[in-house]
């Protein structure tokens, strides 16, 4: 009772200044804590039972969530017996405690107009934004009326009124209830939201004391030396604890966009190529592709090539003589590039600068097993010589596919570009001409995107030159047709990032590994 009478007094509140200069309750500290439990203890040892814990936190004046903490100590000690009982009503919002102090807003309208009227933009003004909701209401309770004329004037359509708003939020917070369609109307209004309540009915316990004993968890060799394990309590082991969750990896953003596309290929009925050689000879990179020995991204201030093992002969010597000639002196309806194809350039060992040399192998291998129809996709890491900042790194991944069949046309890369992008939720694409020296003809790639409001760049297509297919031994009457994009430039736009170096390289914070969400690509089926 003392301690209902001066609540300074009250062990169960601790209190430190905070900036401005107000005081809030610090509840979580083991002292406070355990004189919660002492109190609760004796409450139960002198009245058998609590029933309901609101009251007794109330009347202690100490916060209801730490008592909820205390019970469930207190309970697994089996010191005590609780049943939890949830109570679902309705919390009044900021406005609706206005409206129980003023009146509703409708009322607070019809107040304010005297028996010979008011002008509307006089209201308006006197009320401030109350004067919008509460007019109308008032019209549908026809309490006011609003008389048109040069200038609109509201006027009384009865002479009292009965303020049915504010008797309702006064019951509700008295914590009477209300019928469906009053809780409905008033939601609609959103006066009120729906809220549930907790709070526990406490009985002594089968090991019932006033002092809470804290069990041993060890047996220890001083207990066992000095015999004192004989009188001790020890906790019961619960063999069927799962433990500490063990500290497992995490797949890395790109992975999961890897992933995804992976699995729209594969939908299209494609088969993966093998990526597995991140260096490459120059005849596979650039050779193969009838890319002259002369083109700029052959230099080394584009490409990166290698000193160990700094030159490579892994290539079919015919096939080398068939793409040497062609450089040379042209075929297949072309004239060439007529330069002097040097041997020494084709061994130069490099990191690969796109995954398209891995396609360059596959179709020549399809060449020489005998031509079929054939669909290929790879996904992997590409390496070139360029400056890094907010958009460019010296290495990132290419995802690229290869259609190869008899009669294709520009008409089928456009379909097969429609059907795979939008099977990733882009679904608005338009072609722009370009250059390749393998491809022809070629197409940028470009979507309109919706949150920068502009047409931004997607990758790359084209239909692969006859000066490439036929000298693997490609018939001359198949065609095939392929496109590229980076993987970075999709995995940016799901996860809002704004900088390639916060995604992928040595400054990747990993906390951003361990909390991305789940990809899930807008799949059409």
């Amino acid at each position: 009772k003392s301690l209902e009478s001066n609540s300074n007094c009250n062990p169960f509140r601790r209190y430190y200044p905070v900036p401005d200069r107000t005081y809030k309750l610090f509840t979580m500290s083991d002292d406070i804590k355990a004189a919660v439990e002492t109190q609760l203890l004796k409450t139960l040892d002198a009245d058998g039972a609590i029933a309901d814990t609101r009251v007794f936190a109330k009347v202690n004046t100490f916060d209801h969530k730490l008592l909820a903490g205390a019970v469930r100590s207190l309970m697994a000690y089996e010191m005590i017996t609780s049943e939890e009982v949830t109570i679902n009503g309705w919390a009044l919002n900021a406005e609706a405690k206005l409206f129980i102090a003023d009146g509703s807003a409708e009322a607070q309208c019809f107040n304010a107009v005297p028996a010979e009227g008011m002008a509307l933009d006089q209201l308006k003004k006197l009320l401030g934004p109350v004067a919008d909701v509460g007019f109308k209401q008032a019209m549908v309770q026809k309490w006011l009326a609003l008389e048109k004329g040069e200038v609109p004037m509201v006027v009384r359509k009865t002479d009292a009124i009965v303020d049915i708003v504010r008797e309702q939020l006064v019951a509700i917070e008295a914590g009477q209830d209300v019928d469906k369609k009053t809780a409905d109307t008033l939601k609609k209004r959103k006066l009120i939201s729906a809220s549930s309540e907790k709070y526990y009915q406490l009985g002594k316990g089968v090991k019932f004391a006033l002092q809470k004993v804290k069990l041993a968890t060890d047996l220890t060799q001083e207990m066992i030396s000095k015999g004192t394990w004989k009188d001790t309590q020890f906790k019961e082991y619960n063999f069927n604890a799962l433990g500490q969750p063990p500290a497992g990896g995490h797949v890395h953003p790109l992975l999961k966009v890897r992933k995804e596309f992976r699995e729209i290929f594969i939908s299209m009925g494609f088969e993966e190529m093998p990526t597995n050689n991140f260096v490459e000879s120059s005849f596979w990179n650039f050779d193969a592709l009838f890319q002259p020995q002369q083109h700029p991204a052959r230099d080394a201030h584009d490409t990166f090539f290698m000193t160990a093992p700094q030159t490579s002969n892994c290539f079919p010597p015919d096939y080398l003589e068939r793409v040497k000639n062609t450089h040379m002196n042209g075929g297949y309806g072309s004239i060439g590039y007529n330069y002097d194809w040097k041997l020494a350039e084709a061994q130069k060992n490099l990191m690969r600068t796109h995954t398209t040399a891995v396609s360059s192998r596959m179709l020549y291998k399809l060449a020489q097993d005998g031509f079929r129809p054939a669909k290929y996709f790879s996904i992997d890491r590409v390496f070139r010589n360029e400056a890094v900042d907010r958009t460019h790194l010296a290495e990132f991944h290419q995802i690229e596919g290869v259609i190869c069949d008899k009669g294709l046309t520009l008409s089928d890369l456009i379909g097969t570009l429609h059907q795979f992008f939008n099977k990733i939720g882009i679904t608005q694409l338009r072609f722009k001409p370009a250059y390749n020296p393998y491809t022809e003809p070629s197409m940028e790639i470009f979507s309109y995107h919706p949150l920068l409001k502009k047409w931004v760049e997607l990758g790359n297509s084209g239909m692969f030159r006859p000066e490439m297919m036929e000298p693997m031994g490609m018939p001359a009457d198949v065609s095939v047709i392929a496109w590229g994009l980076s993987l970075e430039r999709p995995a940016m736009i799901l996860y809002g990032i704004d900088n390639i170096r916060d995604l992928f390289g040595h400054k990747v914070n990993l906390s951003i590994v361990k909390a991305n969400p789940v990809c899930r690509l807008q799949l059409q089926q």
